[in-house]
């Protein structure tokens, strides 16, 4: 996450995948990614995925307005209606402001004496 997005907005996505189209599914997300970075307004994007198929992505976004551009984007818009149709079993949205943000990364101890 871009440190300037701090006090604006976050997109969580929390999704089951079906296990269904799993190279289609890759190739969207993929082409998903690429194009929200291509985006007015975008900050940053953390994801992972779990082996049973539980997701999380998270997406920064400079105010409401670009994220709600981003849900509004004819080709995300496709691509939201397939994963409904073949990619996803279930998912949750949820849109928050950010109002603090922490970085840590852990010292390398070996090097030290």
């Amino acid at each position: 996450m871009d440190k300037a997005c701090v006090g604006q907005v976050a997109v969580i996505f929390v999704s089951i995948r079906t296990g269904e189209d799993d190279a289609g599914y890759q190739a969207a997300a993929a082409a998903m990614a690429a194009l929200a970075a291509e985006q007015p307004g975008y900050c940053g994007m953390a994801s992972t995925r779990a082996s049973d198929g539980m997701g999380i992505t998270v997406s920064y976004w400079a105010d409401e307005a670009a994220a709600a551009a981003w849900r509004d984007n004819p080709t995300h818009m496709a691509v939201r209606e397939a994963g409904r149709d073949r990619w996803y079993s279930a998912y949750t949205l949820d849109v928050a402001r950010i109002s603090r943000h922490y970085d840590w990364t852990k010292n390398d101890r070996s090097a030290r004496q």
